[in-house]
C-alpha cells in the first residue's frame, strides 16, 4: 500500500452546550496491522448520527463515552484492503463501526458484508442500516399503527423519521410529518407520500397540526422534543402510543429550560388517556435486524418507500457537517464520502 497515514478525527475536548470545531481535531497515525481473525479497511462512507452528541459527554448513558484523543465512533462503509480472516477477502465492501478515520481494522465477525447490487453501498449507514431498523423496529414495536390511525412524526425528512411514515402508510395509517422547512414538508408529503407534513419553525405550527390531525394523535414517533413536543402532547387520544427514539433539541442543553413546568399536566394526561411512553434503543430489538433489512429492501425494491441522502465529501468536513446536524441543516440521511470505492 503506497499510503503510510491514517488520518483520523479523535476528541479534542468535551463541549459544553453546542459542539464547536475546537472540540475535534485532525489527528495522523500509521494504517494498522491487522492480526489473525481481523480485517483492515479503507472507509468510503461515514455515517453521521445524532446520538453521537451523547457520546461526547463524559456521563453515564447507554454507550460508552468517547474518550479525549479518541477517534469518534460512526458506523462506516469500507473496502477491505488486507484480510486475516477466511470470511473476506481484499475488495469486499462490508459494513461496520470503524469510526472517523480513514482506515480501521475489525474482526471479521463485527463486520457485515454489503451487496452493492442492492441498492447504494452508502445506505448501509441510512434507510438500509441502523436509522432504517431504528424506525421499522420502534413503530411496529411500540407504535403499533393500525389501520386508519394516525401517526406522527418528528424530524419527518430524516434518515429515520422519513422511513417511519412511509411504514405507517404502508400499514395503512394516515402519516402526518413535522420538518423545519417549507422546503422539507414539500419533500416528504410530494416525494415520501406522507398525508401532510407541517413546519414546526412556522407561525402557525399549532393550528396546523391540529387541522392535520382532526381525529386526534394515536402514535407519535418522538424524535426531537422541546418546543415540537409541547405542541404535539395535547393532541393524543386515549391509548396513544410514543416511542421515544431520540431528542434531538435537548442534546445541546447544559441546563432545564425556564418554566413554566409542564411535568403535572403530562403526568395527568398519562393517567387519564392511559399513555404509553417508551424509550428505546435500536439493539433492543437486535433479532428483528435482518427481518427489518429485508422488509425494508423490498418496499424499496417496488416503489413503496423512498429515501434521500445528504452527502458531505471529505474527512476533514465531517465536524462541521455533524455540527450542522444537531441544528437540523441536513437534508436526509446525512453521509461524509472519505473517499471512493476503487478496485483492490
Amino acid at each position: 500500500m503506497s499510503q503510510k497515514i491514517n488520518r483520523q478525527i479523535v476528541l479534542a475536548q468535551r463541549p459544553s452546550g453546542k459542539p464547536e470545531s475546537a472540540n475535534f481535531r485532525l489527528k495522523e497515525s500509521t494504517i494498522p496491522v491487522p492480526e489473525d481473525g481481523q480485517v483492515l479497511c479503507k472507509t468510503i462512507f461515514l455515517s453521521l448520527d445524532p446520538y453521537m452528541r451523547g457520546r461526547m459527554n463524559a456521563g453515564k448513558s447507554y454507550a460508552p463515552p468517547v474518550e479525549i484523543d479518541e477517534v469518534m465512533g460512526a458506523g462506516t462503509v469500507g473496502q477491505v484492503i488486507e484480510s486475516k480472516n477466511s470470511k473476506f477477502i481484499a475488495g469486499d465492501l462490508v459494513f461496520g463501526y470503524g469510526g472517523w478515520q480513514e482506515f480501521w481494522v475489525q474482526k471479521g465477525t463485527e463486520l457485515k458484508k454489503v451487496d452493492p447490487q442492492l441498492a447504494p453501498i452508502s445506505t448501509a449507514t441510512g434507510v438500509l442500516g441502523m436509522p432504517g431498523v431504528t424506525a421499522y423496529t420502534g413503530l411496529l414495536n411500540i407504535g403499533k399503527p393500525k389501520k386508519g390511525e394516525t401517526v406522527v412524526v418528528a424530524a419527518a425528512s430524516g434518515a429515520v423519521g422519513s422511513v417511519v411514515g412511509q411504514i405507517a402508510r404502508i400499514k395503512g395509517a394516515q402519516a402526518v410529518g413535522i420538518a423545519g422547512s417549507a422546503e422539507k414538508c414539500k419533500y416528504v408529503t410530494e416525494e415520501l407520500g406522507f398525508d401532510a407534513c407541517v413546519n414546526h419553525n412556522s407561525p402557525e405550527f399549532t393550528e396546523a397540526l391540529k387541522a392535520a390531525c382532526p381525529d386526534g394523535i394515536d402514535v407519535y414517533f418522538e424524535n426531537v422534543g422541546g418546543k415540537v413536543f409541547e405542541t404535539v402532547s395535547p393532541l393524543f387520544n386515549d391509548f396513544a402510543r410514543i416511542p421515544v427514539c431520540g431528542i434531538i433539541s435537548a442534546y445541546n442543553s447544559t441546563e432545564l429550560p425556564p418554566g413554566p413546568n409542564l411535568t403535572p399536566l403530562l403526568m395527568r394526561d398519562i393517567l387519564v388517556k392511559r399513555l404509553t411512553f417508551r424509550g428505546f434503543i435500536v439493539w433492543d430489538y437486535a433479532t428483528q435486524e435482518k427481518e427489518a433489512l429485508s422488509e425494508i429492501a423490498n418496499w424499496i425494491k417496488v416503489g413503496k418507500l423512498h429515501y434521500r441522502e445528504d452527502i458531505v465529501d471529505g474527512l476533514e468536513n465531517a465536524p462541521e457537517a455533524f455540527i450542522g446536524l444537531l441544528e437540523g441543516q441536513n437534508f436526509g440521511k446525512l453521509v461524509v464520502r472519505v473517499s471512493d470505492e476503487s478496485a483492490v
